[in-house]
């Protein structure tokens, strides 16, 4: 069994069986667990998990529009599917429930806005681009122990339309290595975290790139880790699949800068996996 299937499977269990049961505001109870630490060494393949299928083409999407600084729901549409918005009008994505959500609708400026979610704080803190002080950074400072990426702007919580659930990172840079470490505050084990890992192996593979590096260990910090009720006999059937090896990632390595990343110049290579599990998302 691939270590990344194994360590998200065996935590999953564990929250399974010691978990506690929690009500919580989207009115979908949970199973949940405080604390948890899984680790990926990026060196013996891309944690993309193969115990049920990851939309990879997802993570390539929003990432690249993290990586804009766009809170606008309708980009991240062109981005997804490489067509102007204008066609794009009956298109969904992994935001639209967010971006027409009840609670958000009032505070909207303009159709597809999510307010200051994750890319415009990576992009805009203030006036400070955090994504170009980090690659600054990693090239003239690379044992410096403040490479930070925070998308927690206290002050500008009610700004968003969903405060960030991965919301703090490190890098960290050793023989030549990049590795990452994140905190993420609230983990949808089934639906989210396989994503999330994904998302943030890809950054750091984007980031050591671009800076000259190779890549070393991506590390998950887990605060409330959580499977909803509605997802414990998916959880279950995943559980009980046995995995494939990993995958590995092919990054177009012309690609200097971290702005000309574009949707094909990332791919996954011999990804095999099982079929995908539906689940309903808790909004």
């Amino acid at each position: 069994m691939n270590n990344a299937d194994k360590q998200y499977l065996d935590f999953c269990q564990k929250i399974m069986k010691e978990g506690t049961d929690k009500q919580n505001r989207t009115g979908i109870a949970t199973r949940s667990l405080f604390g948890g630490q899984l680790r990926f060494n990026l060196e013996e393949g891309f944690p993309a998990l193969t115990t049920k299928k990851l939309a990879f083409k997802s993570v390539r999407s929003e990432l690249l529009w993290f990586l804009e600084g766009s809170g606008d729901e309708r980009r991240l549409a062109e981005i997804h599917y490489g067509k102007p918005r204008n066609e794009l009008t009956e298109k969904r994505t992994i935001w639209t429930e967010n971006a027409t959500a009840d609670y958000w609708q009032p505070k909207a400026k303009f159709p597809g806005d999510l307010g200051r979610v994750y890319g415009v704080q990576w992009r805009n803190w203030r006036g400070i681009d955090q994504i170009k002080n980090i690659i600054d950074t990693l090239k003239n400072n690379p044992n410096d122990r403040r490479i930070i990426l925070t998308a927690w702007n206290v002050d500008e919580l009610s700004d968003m339309a969903l405060p960030p659930c991965h919301c703090f990172a490190q890098f960290y840079v050793t023989n030549g290595k990049l590795s990452c470490m994140l905190y993420q505050r609230s983990c949808d084990m089934f639906l989210g975290v396989p994503f999330n890992i994904a998302s943030y192996a890809l950054l750091t593979h984007m980031l050591a790139q671009v800076t000259g590096l190779k890549v070393g260990e991506f590390i998950h910090t887990l605060g409330d880790a959580h499977i909803y009720h509605n997802h414990l006999d998916q959880m279950k059937t995943q559980i009980e699949r046995e995995p494939f090896p990993l995958p590995k990632l092919k990054l177009n390595p012309t690609v200097k800068n971290i702005h000309d990343f574009k949707m094909e110049d990332i791919e996954l290579e011999n990804y095999q996996s099982h079929a995908s599990i539906k689940a309903d998302m808790a909004v």
